[in-house]
């Protein structure tokens, strides 16, 4: 018989720093969390001394049933979550190219486990997994199949854990079955992304090859015309190095607003004293993830709920007014009251008479990454 999976230890690997939760399956309850941060900049000097760092927290955990890990890309390679074994260590080296500052600390991560904690089976929990049931028309990119076949350029997404956790948990809440359930998914922080959820599954999703793609993120931009790219590029000669940290790390709500790591809390609050940049931020931030949510409304052929998670969906209450007030058009109309209280908490923001709810659902990626790990070792 095989030993019942209980306590699950979810790994998070970044490239200077590492998070960690624990949990007991048992109960689906945390036990513990952390972070390592600082890895090879004065910290620790790599993952495996990190993880050293997470067993004397841990106070040198000797029942832990199996590990986690969270890893940005599957490509299509991976659909679903997965057993590390020698073989995936392989798969995984070859996908680098896809997240090349994320991978090798994702990879780092699940190397450094199977040395400290030897015999305990590592699970592979992937951002991409989840997208993988979209169609080519919304998958692929309209340029020569070439470039497909050689270098794997198409429409990935991301978030995917995420996305996953919100859809169970808003069929329970709507006390529907998963794959009946049609949903549109928002999950909004730092990076957004939202996916369309037809029956369970994902038909649309608006990060793209990367995460740049969709809406007006923290310090990413978005969707933009690739023809402006190149101008910019031209003109102030840029390498394509410099134009990737321009638009992931130096544009979106913090090139709009001022603010430095585009922190939406404080857009706020420099909005409302008349800053007409933390206005714009705001407004292209509601303006895109309004449009979105109608196109998908339609792809799935009318939402059940519209889900509202992330740092952003969960908590900021302004951030969500400007996104449900353009949705009239839809019957949904915001209710005020409730809006301006909810932070963090499961709650229905429209009213009563709206024709579709819109639903705050906090998500928790680490314990769906523990739910994983359980259902492919159990």
């Amino acid at each position: 018989m095989k030993k019942a999976i209980k306590k699950v230890l979810v790994v998070n690997s970044g490239s200077s720093s590492l998070k960690y939760q624990l949990f007991d399956m048992t109960t689906e309850t945390r036990l513990a969390k952390g972070l390592v941060e600082r890895i090879g900049a004065g910290g620790p000097a790599n993952h495996a001394e990190a993880l050293k760092q997470v067993v004397a927290d841990l106070g040198h955990p000797k029942d832990i049933d199996a590990i986690g890990h969270r890893v940005l890309h599957g490509a299509e390679v991976f659909k679903d979550s997965v057993k590390v074994d020698a073989k995936v260590l392989a798969k995984l080296d070859k996908l680098v190219k896809f997240g090349p500052l994320h991978m090798p600390a994702n990879i780092g991560g699940i190397r450094a486990c199977q040395q400290i904690f030897k015999g305990v089976p590592n699970v592979a929990v992937f951002d991409t997994a989840f997208h993988q049931t979209m169609p080519d028309c919304a998958a692929m990119y309209a340029i020569d199949p070439k470039y497909y076949k050689k270098m794997g350029i198409r429409k990935y997404g991301f978030h995917g854990t995420s996305h996953k956790f919100v859809t169970q948990a808003a069929a329970a809440f709507l006390k529907k079955p998963v794959d009946k359930v049609n949903l549109v998914t928002c999950h909004l922080g730092n990076g957004s992304s939202l996916a369309a959820i037809k029956g369970g599954q994902v038909v649309d999703t608006t990060m793209g090859l990367t995460p740049l793609a969709g809406l007006v993120m923290g310090t990413r931009c978005g969707d933009i015309d690739a023809a402006a790219v190149l101008a910019i590029m031209e003109a102030e000669k840029k390498t394509p190095a410099e134009m990737d940290k321009l638009l992931n790390k130096q544009s979106g709500l913090q090139a709009l607003s001022g603010v430095p790591g585009g922190d939406c809390r404080d857009i706020v609050a420099k909005a409302e004293k008349g800053d007409k940049g933390a206005e714009l931020a705001l407004e292209m931030l509601g303006y895109r993830t309004a449009l979105y949510i109608g196109a998908y409304n339609t792809i799935i052929g009318g939402a059940d709920a519209i889900i509202m998670t992330g740092g952003i969906g969960e908590n900021s209450s302004e951030a969500r007014e400007r996104i449900i007030g353009r949705l009239g058009a839809l019957g949904i109309k915001l209710d005020k009251k409730v809006n301006a209280k909810t932070r963090g908490v499961v709650a229905v923001l429209s009213t009563k008479d709206s024709k579709i709810p819109v639903v705050v659902l906090p998500t928790n990626e680490e314990l769906m990454i523990a739910k994983d790990t359980v259902k492919v070792l159990g």
